[in-house]
């Protein structure tokens, strides 16, 4: 067998490339180490980070992550050398130059784990290891010789994952008036008898206990708006009611987040409610859209020859996964979120229903269906931890009609009005409409893949009803009126074919035409114009599409009702298994003639009279100055009126909160965005400021030397900031491209001082991985967008200061013009812009030890908008160089920087305070 230290080990960072061979490190250039991978394999540690370090983004070779997702599927890893070694037990490298060292340590230390008795993944490795051999998986040749073969054959994977059971629809919950004591004792067991007095907590849980009254009368939910500040300890003080009540009145508490992070935080913090994970399991289900789970029939597809070259190879160690994981999901579950990008263009996409053709009970693995078993599990939960936008779909959607969540949390409860515009929203695009075609017509020319259309998915029905057969065929005749392949190469060509591709080929006509009087066009990026006085060419271009769209709803209503009479009629073959998939594809098809009724509403807009409750434009989305899509879309003025129809009406009680949910400004800001102004009742309201000592352990820092659009003064702002705080920096971006042109200038010069820097959108790695990197090493920074200005809880050392580029203005949208004429102009916009502040002020400081810098560099920052920070907090405008001092002190100082430098406020500063 191959010897693993004689490999060649290989390591490139902003700081320098080092190669090992044999018992010699040395460094190298790129040229001779992109050479040397050409030559040989070498190991590396995230292939496709090594090679946009070396500037050659195909390198491939021994990726120790690859192997790492073989030998421990669904096991967590931090994928930095430093990692690795904690996994592993190795002694961490105390300088890049030891990293090579350690990869060829890690990859003797994993290979022996192949060899050992200890192996808990054993089970499926020797047959995976010999599928990855036929695939020519670089790791083959060490890996297969060294799993000894097993005595029987091991069982398919498809075999030995677990079926669920059916199980009677759960009895009314009963009503239960809950007791501020046993609350608070419940919230003290919780805690624990050593946890330090929270009587801030305690006060949220008592008045949590609102929103799990019985209601009194229909379509008024007992509602509360609950403002608790960072440190009060708001998820505990809401579990606690809230188990409490699920065990009393035998009922689910569905607990909504609008980030995945925090799902995964709620997820953790179950086990203080059932310590025993089996029964954690049992009792609290996260809850996702289909999207985001392993798609057992697609994965099928894909280990049977479905997917070939690289993609075969991560359909492999998917599948490895998916033996251990604990409930299939791959987007923010147990799969390594590392895992797919290491796989560059060929991701994982493809192993999930992103395309809404599930077939439900007529798939063979119906039974063991990751989506169906969660579903299942939810109806029995104790507590159900969901998203936003699920709790939104479903009931908009009544596919989950028996499950209606009756009691509903929704933490990050500030992000709850633009949940529910994405959820509300129509889009009438290129994109948009293919997807309905493919949809109805399946494959088409030489197209690959498990996708089926209508036909193919309803063979049964169409032999056994002639109508529904007609009226299959009927709808597939008329999605032929939608884009097909190729059809924005059509479009830029000015040869259109069929009428929705010629209305989208007046759309992009329009936009262009409108923005070439704003000198837009030239600028790259995507392009946007209001849906008014539209010429001729765009209302006959909308009537011919509006006269397709509906020749395409009709067979579709006629189907539905086939499907629906076939399923009361019950013949012979409508068994069990049948009548589920028959009434998957009804609730399917609903959703489908629900999105072309949209359509056809958004266009009779075009040459008819604006409707005040909607906001209507037209797109052509692009980046870098490439089209990808073109389209027509429409919002609510006012999204949390279908929010209060749809999800807080039929509920009986709703708890929103949030550190932020004011948003920088009063309860009526809170109110007007959660929907409890449609509600007859309204809401009750809660508010406790945030425990913490702000005025000692941090400060608000506005440098006002940094010239706007000066990219290299900014550049040089940053790396002098981050050097000063010893990393542990989060930088805030406003525009990808500033983002990247920073990152571009000072990444190799923190690199030379022992500094890492990640950033989204330049490292190839996916933002969860990102922040576990960042909450990993205390010297790194992590510079990133929005994303990163809200669910992002990095604790302690990690996170000591926080550096936004400048005021985070609204992108002057017509949809943002629109609102910001109906809520109060520029009044409308402070409010947004100081929610944005304090929710971006909220990472740096997370528990009461923790201590930090708030810098923003922009000298236009407005006083009126300083009220978005805590009070009592410092608040100076300095020089770059006065900042540069101030955290380098607050830094070092630790615990009592803050105190000193609270005292230090200049004539601006005092000015900012007053005008407080």
């Amino acid at each position: 067998m191959i010897d693993p230290t004689t490999l060649p080990a290989l390591h490139a960072s902003h700081g320098g490339i080092w190669l090992r061979e044999g018992d010699r490190t040395q460094a190298v250039a790129k040229g001779s180490a992109i050479g040397r991978a050409a030559e040989t394999p070498v190991l590396l540690l995230n292939a496709p980070l090594t090679g946009q370090r070396l500037g050659y983004p195909e390198l491939n070779g021994l990726d120790l992550l690859e192997l790492w997702a073989f030998v421990h599927p669904a096991r967590f890893l931090v994928p930095t050398a430093k990692g690795l070694a904690e996994a592993l037990g190795l002694e961490r490298p105390t300088a890049e130059a030891d990293i090579p060292a350690l990869l060829q340590a890690a990859t003797a230390a994993l290979l022996n784990i192949l060899e050992g008795s200890g192996w808990t993944e054993r089970e499926g490795g020797w047959t995976s290891a010999q599928s990855l051999h036929r695939l020519r998986w670089p790791w083959s040749p060490l890996v297969a010789p060294r799993i000894r073969r097993p005595a029987e054959a091991e069982r398919w994977l498809f075999s030995r994952l677990p079926e669920w059971d059916e199980a009677p629809p759960r009895p009314a919950t009963r009503p239960v008036a809950l007791q501020e004591e046993a609350v608070l004792s419940r919230l003290s067991d919780l805690t624990g008898a050593q946890a330090e007095a929270r009587p801030g907590q305690r006060a949220y849980a008592a008045a949590a206990v609102e929103a799990f009254l019985p209601r009194a009368h229909r379509d008024q939910p007992n509602m509360l708006l609950a403002e608790a500040g960072t440190g009060i300890g708001k998820t505990l003080g809401y579990l606690a009611p809230a188990s409490l009540w699920a065990t009393q009145a035998q009922g689910t508490v569905w607990i909504s987040t609008y980030t995945k992070a925090l799902q995964r935080q709620l997820d953790r913090e179950s086990l203080r409610l059932f310590p025993d994970p089996a029964t954690a399991a049992r009792r609290v289900v996260v809850r996702k859209g289909r999207e985001n789970y392993l798609c057992l029939l697609n994965l099928e597809d894909a280990l049977q020859g479905g997917f070939a070259g690289r993609a075969a190879i991560l359909a492999q160690l998917v599948a490895r996964w998916a033996a251990y994981s604990k409930d299939g999901d791959m987007v923010g579950g147990d799969l390594p979120g590392w895992l797919p990008t290491l796989f560059r263009r060929n991701g994982s996409t493809a192993l999930t229903d992103r395309r809404g053709e599930c077939i439900y009970a007529g798939c063979p693995h119906y039974r063991k269906c990751f989506i169906e078993r969660s579903a299942r599990a939810s109806a029995e939960a104790d507590i159900v931890i969901a998203n936003h936008a699920l709790v939104m779909i479903n009931a908009a959607r009544g596919r989950e009609s028996g499950q209606r969540p009756q009691r509903i949390v929704f933490d990050e409860g500030h992000h709850l009005f633009d949940a529910a515009d994405a959820t509300f929203s129509v889009a009438l695009s290129g994109h948009e409409a293919i997807e309905l075609r493919r949809w109805i017509m399946g494959p088409e020319g030489s197209s690959r893949g498990r996708r089926r259309g209508l036909a193919a998915r309803l063979s049964d029905l169409a032999s056994y009803d002639e109508e529904g057969g007609d009226a299959i065929r009927a709808a597939a005749d008329a999605a032929r009126a939608l884009p097909a392949d190729e059809w924005l190469k059509r479009i830029v060509a000015g040869e259109p074919f069929g009428p929705v591709e010629q209305l989208l080929s007046a759309v992009r006509g329009t936009v262009y035409a409108r923005a070439a009087d704003t000198g837009e066009a030239d600028a790259g990026y995507g392009l946007e114009t209001e849906l008014a006085e539209p010429d001729g060419a765009l209302v006959e271009a909308a009537q011919d599409a509006a006269l397709a769209l509906d020749a395409l709803l009709r067979p579709l209503a006629r189907l539905a009702k086939r499907l629906e009479a076939v399923v009361e009629d019950a013949p012979d073959w409508l068994d069990g298994a049948a009548r589920a998939r028959i009434e998957g594809a009804i609730a399917s098809l609903g959703w489908r003639r629900d999105l072309i009724t949209a359509w056809l509403a958004l266009l009779a807009r075009i040459g008819g009279p604006a409707d005040p409750d909607y906001v209507d434009w037209l797109t052509v989305d692009r980046v870098e100055g490439r089209e990808y899509d073109i389209g027509v879309h429409r919002h609510w003025l006012d999204p949390t009126r279908p929010l209060a129809e749809t999800v807080l009406k039929p509920a009986h009680g709703v708890l929103v909160t949030s550190a932020t949910l004011k948003g920088g400004g009063d309860w009526g800001n809170a109110e007007s965005r959660s929907g409890a102004t449609h509600l007859a009742r309204g809401a009750q309201r809660f508010e406790a400021a945030s425990p913490f000592d702000y005025p000692s352990r941090a400060e608000v820092l506005i440098v006002t030397d940094i010239k706007r659009g000066d990219i290299a003064a900014l550049s040089g702002a940053y790396a002098r900031l981050i050097e000063a705080a010893g990393g542990g920096t989060l930088g805030l971006f406003t525009a990808i491209r500033r983002l990247r042109a920073v990152h571009a200038r000072i990444a190799d010069r923190l690199a030379r001082a022992g500094l890492p820097l990640y950033a989204q959108h330049v490292d190839p790695m996916d933002t969860g991985t990102l922040i576990d990197i960042f909450r990993d090493d205390p010297r790194a920074s992590l510079l990133g967008t929005d994303a990163l200005r809200d669910g992002v809880d990095v604790p302690g050392q990690s996170l000591r200061l926080v550096v936004m580029e400048g005021v985070p203005w609204s992108k002057p949208t017509v949809l943002h013009a629109a609102r910001r004429l109906a809520g109060g102009g520029a009044a409308y916009d402070d409010r947004l812009i100081r929610a944005r502040l304090a929710q971006a002020f909220g990472r740096l400081i997370r528990r009461a030890e923790d201590s930090g810098s708030f810098v923003i560099l922009s000298a236009a920052m407005p006083s009126r908008l300083l009220s978005a920070f805590p009070p009592g907090t410092p608040i100076r405008r300095v020089t770059l160089d006065e900042a540069i001092i101030a955290v380098n002190t607050h830094s070092r100082a630790g615990v009592g920087g803050g105190a000193a430098l609270g005292h230090q406020d200049d004539e601006s500063g005092m000015h900012d305070l007053e005008q407080r």
